[in-house]
């Protein structure tokens, strides 16, 4: 691993690896336009990674593989897929939400989900899926977590996901513990504005980061941090928890010793999008400890600044090494070092099976 991470290393530029830093989101019913921009986002900016978000399987394949080809370093791609691949793509299967997961008693059936998940990732080219979620659902006026939760009991939640990431860590997929440092008990929605979290720190600490704590003692590949005001943890209320240094590096990586991948919650998101500028935006999460800019709204700009953060010092190339060598990492650990196309043919078949009928009636 470290050989083929460093060989890459030794031979990339300055923008090469401000490239991997982001991730940008690719659709597969969109048109030409669409497919040149990211064809352009690729060879130009040197982007190192892609979420896939609504379109068709068939159709997603046959970009990834076209994407795939134009980038010199293999492309990372991620997916929003908590209950399967349908929570994007047509034609494909449905699982249950969490919530309902959150009820099976047999916790070896969570790992049977998350490994059938991670098969269905991995047949369209997904080396990502950000999932499970991971927050306590205290609060039944949250507009945006609710059943996407494995219920209101941290130890269950903290259960049911460790055996879903098994599963699917299983299946050579890499996992996402999200939205960290919980954003169970809200009764905004971070897509439209930043929710505020008013607990003191004793009260996040016994139960909103109990989950992370014990997905990262199994060993989850990553983690996403979310768009939340928590005054107990970071004392500028407007700074947003993704973009607090506090919360990503002191927190999360020096305090609870996280070592995975850390990428942000989609940086289109108003909670995120009503700091800054999208550019100040993205260096200051790079600063606060994230290693992926999930979706963001800038590339060109974000380059500039953060080239400049460089020059000035603000950012040490070490600290940008630091990053892409995580990205790197990981790109291995899901066998980028030996990229293959995905096969075209069958796709919606393969993904379409009795055995997913049949785990489903389980479930």
């Amino acid at each position: 691993q470290n050989i083929w991470v460093d060989s890459i290393m030794k031979n990339m530029s300055i923008d090469e690896k401000i490239g991997q830093l982001f991730m940008i989101q690719a659709y597969s019913n969109k048109d030409k336009k669409h497919e040149n921009f990211i064809s352009n986002m690729v060879t130009k900016y040197h982007v190192g990674n892609i979420i896939f978000m609504q379109g068709t399987p068939d159709k997603q394949v046959v970009l990834n593989n076209k994407y795939q080809k134009l980038a010199k370093i293999p492309l990372m791609v991620g997916f929003d897929g908590e209950w399967g691949l349908d929570m994007r793509l047509k034609n494909t299967y449905r699982f249950p939400w969490n919530m309902t997961l959150g009820a099976i008693k047999d916790t070896l059936l969570l790992q049977e989900v998350g490994k059938r998940i991670g098969e269905h990732c991995k047949r369209v080219g997904i080396h990502m899926n950000f999932a499970p979620v991971v927050d306590v659902n205290t609060n039944p006026k949250n507009p945006i977590i609710g059943n996407r939760s494995f219920g209101e009991s941290k130890e269950n939640v903290a259960e049911k996901a460790i055996a879903f990431t098994k599963g699917m860590q299983g299946a050579g997929v890499l996992a996402n513990a999200k939205h960290f440092p919980g954003h169970g008990d809200t009764e905004a929605d971070s897509h439209h504005t930043l929710p505020t979290i008013n607990f003191g720190e004793q009260r996040l600490d016994s139960i909103e980061l109990y989950p992370f704590k014990k997905i990262f003692g199994e060993g989850v590949a990553s983690v996403m941090t979310a768009h939340l005001s928590i005054p107990a943890l970071e004392t500028n209320p407007k700074l947003p928890s993704s973009l607090s240094k506090n919360v990503v590096t002191n927190l999360l990586q020096n305090k609870l010793g996280f070592k995975g991948l850390v990428i942000t919650d989609g940086l289109n998101m108003k909670g995120a999008a009503n700091y800054s500028t999208p550019a100040e935006i993205d260096l200051a999460a790079i600063l606060a400890g994230n290693d992926i800019l999930l979706i963001p709204q800038d590339v060109p700009g974000s380059i500039g600044l953060i080239k400049k953060a460089l020059v000035e010092g603000v950012l040490s190339e070490a600290r940008l090494n630091n990053s892409v060598k995580k990205i790197l990492k990981a790109k291995y650990l899901v066998g980028l070092n030996k990229y293959t196309p995905i096969a075209t043919e069958n796709v919606t078949k393969d993904l379409n099976s009795p055995y997913d009928e049949v785990l489903h009636r389980k479930l």
